[in-house]
């Protein structure tokens, strides 16, 4: 067996039991709120760096890089802009939505119209965080075989497992203190790589040369990816916005303030992380004629790091897909339980039926894993369900008093169809469309469908403004 395996075992069985040993010293859970929300007692700093971790897994280790290799600076607006542009929109609202003072999104939507729609909008959210968590965890199968050899199914379950055991006993305080680690080991990782591949490229000078032999006249051009990744701008820019995990981040915080702390803080972070990774990327052309199998980043450790480094290096990108996977899999979990359970049933039970749903969020997202070896295919599925189906009643209830029940109920089926409709199309169902699937055409008009629908329902039917303006009024800060 090759060292860096050997190594790379020992690692992770080492970094398996430090995260154990972490959350088995933490103070136990007594209740929902702390086994979600940590009781509300952790600083901004600490909320705004699990945030970090929460978006930056397997596509952001990975694919962005390995989208640089071939398309250069312009790959940014792939997965760097949308992060960056959901964030700048959440520095805004963030004090708007822990002001509401409830605690998912579930329970707002119920304040603000009623509890079908919050049923209806929590049922999507736990399909959205249960299948992006799926596809952290084809991304974990992807890294571990690669690095380990193992076959990919064994990869996934292994990978999986580790974060569900600490997740299951720890809850989001034991997922905050981990991804604090995880970020650690992620940045000095992400450094190295960065380190490593520019300096065997030759530097800048060298990436550029070898783009011009290569014909690739917009490989340095910043705004050459904008046209072809504005769908996902879009798409990915409008579901991440209203992820749940994000919001039950900012519900977690101290204050209002801290809220916002925490996004302005997380923005400016985003910045250089994705372009380190995009630059790793550009630096790859000139160490390899093609794209190395397996991706970028670990062709970089296999073929440039000594054993030692390259192990510790693993560890770091392991712990970015871990970090992500445990905060979509606690965030479904909270939604099952307190969005989609019984409220009549005793705390004691809740706190019981949350880790029963842990159980269940990874159960289910494995058997995606397991039929679906397609990380941006799932992202994609995921987001588009969200954005489609939830965007335009969830972010509209906090400003436009005249929104009622019927026009968010109208405007969730319509989205939710909608997007099933693409979905069932892109596994190869003949059904008719007059867009261009996988399009900002498609998003453009799947949000306009949403939008129309609530507002033109919203005005034929009866006005709410009792429970608008109560929770708008909140929301601002209006006593």
């Amino acid at each position: 067996m090759e060292p860096l395996k050997i190594i790379s075992i020992i690692f992770l069985l080492l970094y398996f039991a430090t995260l154990l040993i972490i959350v088995a010293r933490e103070k136990k859970s007594d209740n929902v709120l702390d086994y979600f929300f940590a009781g509300r007692s952790l600083p901004f700093w600490a909320l705004s760096i699990t945030f970090i971790a929460s978006w930056w897994g397997a596509a952001s280790a990975m694919s962005t890089a390995d989208l640089a290799f071939d398309e250069g600076v312009g790959s940014y607006w792939y997965y760097g802009a949308p992060v960056l542009l959901s964030t700048f929109i959440l520095i805004f609202f963030s004090k708007f939505i822990r002001r509401v003072g409830c605690l998912t999104q579930g329970e707002m939507m119920e304040a603000r119209y009623s509890k079908p729609v919050a049923k209806m909008l929590s049922l999507l959210i736990f399909l959205f965080m249960t299948i992006t968590a799926a596809s952290q965890m084809v991304g974990m199968g992807d890294l571990l075989g690669i690095f380990l050899g193992w076959e990919y199914e064994v990869s996934v379950i292994v990978g999986t497992l580790i974060v569900l055991v600490y997740s299951f006993f720890g809850g989001f305080r034991g997922v905050v203190l981990t991804d604090i680690i995880q970020f650690g080991l992620l940045l000095i990782s992400l450094i190295a790589v960065f380190i490593v591949a520019y300096d065997s490229s030759g530097g800048w000078e060298a990436i550029t040369s070898k783009a011009t032999v290569m014909e690739r006249e917009n490989f340095t051009n910043i705004l050459s990816g904008v046209d072809k990744y504005l769908v996902y701008i879009i798409t990915f820019g409008c579901a991440w916005m209203i992820q749940a995990n994000v919001w039950q981040r900012l519900s977690a915080t101290r204050n209002s303030k801290d809220a916002k702390k925490m996004a302005v803080m997380s923005f400016f972070i985003y910045i250089p992380l994705y372009l380190i990774v995009v630059l790793t990327g550009m630096a790859a052309i000139v160490l390899y004629e093609k794209l190395p199998v397996g991706g970028v980043v670990p062709a970089i450790i296999v073929d440039y790091m000594n054993p030692i480094v390259g192990a510790v290096t693993f560890i770091g990108i392991s712990s970015a897909i871990m970090s992500t996977m445990d905060s979509l899999i606690n965030t479904g979990a909270m939604t099952l339980v307190l969005d989609l359970g019984s409220s009549s049933i005793s705390e004691h039970k809740k706190l019981k039926f949350s880790k029963i749903a842990t159980v269940i969020v990874v159960a289910i997202g494995l058997i995606i894993a397991l039929k679906v070896r397609s990380i941006l295919l799932i992202s994609w599925i995921a987001s588009d369900i969200i954005t489609t189906g939830l965007f335009v009643p969830l972010v509209a209830g906090f400003f436009w008093r005249r929104g009622t029940s019927k026009g968010a109920i109208a405007s969730i089926v319509s989205g939710t169809i909608f997007s099933f409709w693409n979905l069932l199309v892109i596994l190869g169902v003949k059904l008719p469309t007059f867009w261009r699937v996988e399009s900002t055409e498609q998003v453009i008009i799947g949000i306009t469908m949403s939008l129309v629908l609530y507002v033109g329902v919203s005005l034929l039917s009866k006005p709410e403004y009792d429970k608008a303006d109560s929770f708008i009024n909140k929301a601002k800060g209006i006593v």
